[in-house]
């Protein structure tokens, strides 16, 4: 099997040495593992490309490449450059350093790059390592997904659905914020929704008086609802969501199209 990662915490982020090993588990003694991923950390791009500018493309060792763009520029400069001799049969993205689950779906490049896959017509995964009080101290906080990762996606690859349409499914996989012994299964869920909890802008005054805004985040803990990912992570499973990048609200159109009618 031939397998691209990527991510969106940087090629230098500790999470892609734990992608890495799950690659190469997966791919088996006789495959190759590619790696396209960000020179520095591009977290929140979602399915951003750098359309107007040049990506300048380094490699570093074989079948290593940095590229100075985001995740999905990762995965078209692989396809159509690095990799174009034979296009992967699978890319894989992670392990982001934090959930995305729930709304954070919506603005993570780790996602943004499987969905570029998939519309590519490649199967792709993204696997993100929840953090929380009984993880994110631990030697290893990527351990949950080191030792669940690979045996996941190779699940997927047996059992998963792969659709042919044009709006692929791709996949998006989150670990739990537990010890990797404490991991209790998988579960497929539903994308949850973080009900009292929102990006937002908090102003701050450098020193030199100018005035800046960062965004923040709220808390990460709460549950999103039963059988929706936030909630099964909290419960100590892997969750496995299922996801296209068809954003049309399906349920209107009929009633829509009655209104205006």
């Amino acid at each position: 099997m031939r397998i691209l990662i990527t991510n969106d915490d940087g090629i230098n982020a500790p999470g892609m040495a734990t992608l890495t090993a799950i690659a190469h588990e997966v791919a088996g003694p006789n495959g190759e593992v590619w790696t396209v991923a960000p020179a520095v950390e591009r977290s929140g791009v979602g399915h951003c490309i750098n359309y107007t500018t040049p990506s300048l493309l380094t490699k570093i060792a074989d079948r290593r490449y940095a590229l100075e763009g985001n995740p999905a520029d990762c995965v078209l400069a692989a396809l159509y450059d690095v990799m174009s001799d034979a296009k992967p049969d699978l890319v894989l993205s992670g392990v982001n350093r934090g959930n995305n689950a729930a709304d954070n779906t919506l603005y993570s490049g780790t996602i943004g790059a499987v969905m570029e896959a998939a519309l590519q017509g490649v199967p792709g995964i993204a696997l993100s390592q929840f953090f929380g009080v009984d993880n994110r101290d631990l030697d290893d906080p990527f351990a949950a997904a080191a030792q669940h990762g690979a045996s996941t996606v190779k699940a997927l690859l047996d059992s998963g659905i792969w659709t042919q349409d044009d709006y692929r499914v791709f996949y998006n996989v989150n670990f739990p914020p537990c010890p990797a012994a404490d991991v209790k299964g998988r579960k497929v869920a539903a994308q949850g929704f973080r009900k009292e909890t929102c990006f937002s802008m908090n102003p701050v005054v450098a020193p030199n008086g100018r005035r800046y805004l960062w965004v923040t985040g709220g808390p990460q803990d709460k549950p999103t609802g039963p059988n929706t990912d936030v909630t099964a992570n909290l419960d100590g499973y892997v969750s496995i969501t299922p996801m296209r990048a068809d954003l049309t609200a399906h349920d209107l159109l009929t009633d829509l199209s009655n209104r205006l009618d």
